[in-house]
């Protein structure tokens, strides 16, 4: 019989532009185990500064991190980007920073805060991070398999940065590994709103 673990695999940081000031590693670490999560993957935008920090809150409970981010592609489709190590996240890593451009505008989108496991500042991240790499979806879906990650297609039910927001379909060829559903649409929804996908429930 399968095992079943309780997991959420789209989590952000302090360092995500869309994130809040308090949520570091140490805090992020204490609410999983709140909610009794087995496993989470730390997946902000464009960046895993704070995948390690995240990795060495957790490494006195049972939580499991998997190290991961957010890439938004050349078409602003979301894709989270999940590894089995830092090294192979840290690969990633290296092709997002040569394929995005722009600098962090702090008045308009925020600190992107790096902060260690205790809490104390590290630096300031001042890529764009919420802005889009010249990536095509692609040949992130191929860079991700290349280093041996798992392509998960964002929340494809959201009206903005998914890959039906952006691209209206799917195709069975895209290379994706798993689909993103929000809470709002649910298992069973996602089933009926979208039966042509059923092959990856």
């Amino acid at each position: 019989m399968l095992k079943v673990f309780n997991c959420d695999l789209h989590i952000h940081t302090c360092l995500s532009p869309c994130a809040e000031l308090d949520m570091h590693p140490m805090l992020l670490v204490k609410k999983a185990l709140e909610k009794e999560l087995d496993i989470i993957a730390i997946c902000d935008h464009n960046s895993s500064a704070n995948v390690p920090y995240v990795i060495k809150a957790a490494q006195a409970s049972k939580l499991r991190i998997l190290p991961g981010m957010e890439i938004t592609t050349i078409e602003e489709v979301h894709i989270l980007a999940i590894f089995d190590s830092i090294s192979n996240l840290s690969l990633m890593q290296n092709i997002i920073d040569k394929h995005l451009k722009g600098e962090n505008d702090e008045d308009s989108f925020g600190v992107q805060a790096i902060v260690n496991e205790k809490g104390e500042v590290e630096g300031i991240n001042n890529q764009l991070l919420i802005g889009a790499t010249d990536l095509s979806m692609d040949t992130s879906i191929n860079y991700i398999h290349q280093f041996d990650g798992l392509a998960i297609a964002a929340h494809i039910d959201r009206d903005s940065f998914s890959v039906f927001s952006q691209l209206g379909f799917i195709d069975d060829n895209s290379g994706f590994d798993a689909l993103e559903i929000t809470p709002r649409t649910g298992f069973h929804g996602a089933r009926t709103k979208y039966p042509e996908l059923c092959k990856y429930s």
